[in-house]
């Protein structure tokens, strides 16, 4: 069969406006947002004001920065951002993620500077794949986009780190493996493959077809469950505290 799809479930026809909204990664940028959310909510003292901080700092660094590097290293969203665009908003989004990182570590603690500088060099080495592409792989992606925004949450309101800290990053950690090993295949299927063609042979005898469903649907699909479940998880959480 050949394939004809968009590069990601959540990709928009290419152009205009839609081009900077499919940047996002609107699904998966929530869901990294959430172990924002999850860091902070389970730290000693809930300290709103801050969520709302870190949030924005996130947001920019992962959801616009991030993002904006990768496309302009190999675009696999198959945009048409100009490169200086891509560039001038990755500039922006980074530098006033670390300038909010920055503003948070004056007004509590200093410490918090090593995670504003730990974050700045994550998302520029591991998105544009610098070292030869060493951190680019599926255990930095873990550790980078799911475990260091859960403990820096934390860190930000707690200004230390305890076993619950361990715990959530542990969490985190784990979740955006399971959502890395997931997207591998489907993103293999829809940015690579232009044909599939075979069959497969059961026990009794009866043949499969070898088709786009077999090969990334039900991963697509678990995907698709996991961003929506993770942010609930993370309101949860939130409203809990609210409590």
């Amino acid at each position: 069969m050949t394939i004809e799809s968009r590069p990601a479930f959540y990709a928009l026809r290419p152009g205009g406006w839609r081009d900077y909204l499919t940047l996002l990664h609107p699904p998966y940028t929530l869901w990294h947002l959430s172990y924002v959310a999850l860091g902070a909510a389970i730290a000693p003292h809930m300290k709103w004001g801050l969520l709302g901080w870190t949030t924005l700092a996130f947001l920019l660094a992962m959801g616009v920065g991030a993002h904006a590097l990768d496309e302009l290293e190999s675009r696999p969203l198959q945009t048409r951002i100009p490169d200086r665009v891509l560039i001038a908003l990755a500039a922006a989004s980074i530098g006033g993620a670390c300038a909010v990182g920055v503003a948070v570590a004056v007004g509590s603690t200093l410490w918090l500077l090593a995670f504003v500088a730990i974050g700045a060099f994550i998302v520029v080495v591991y998105n544009l794949e610098l070292f030869g592409g060493r951190l680019h792989n599926a255990f930095w992606f873990a550790a980078a986009w799911g475990a260091f925004p859960a403990v820096t949450a934390y860190f930000a309101s707690a200004e230390r780190l305890r076993a619950d800290a361990a715990a959530i990053a542990v969490f985190a950690f784990l979740t955006s493996l399971v959502q890395r090993l997931l997207s591998t295949p489907v993103r293999l299927v829809r940015r690579r493959v232009t044909s599939i063609e075979g069959r497969l042979t059961l026990t009794d005898g009866s043949e499969l077809t070898v088709d786009e469903d077999l090969i990334a649907r039900a991963q697509e699909t678990s995907l698709q469950l996991l961003a929506a479940a993770m942010p609930v998880l993370a309101g949860a959480l939130l409203l809990a505290r609210l409590g």
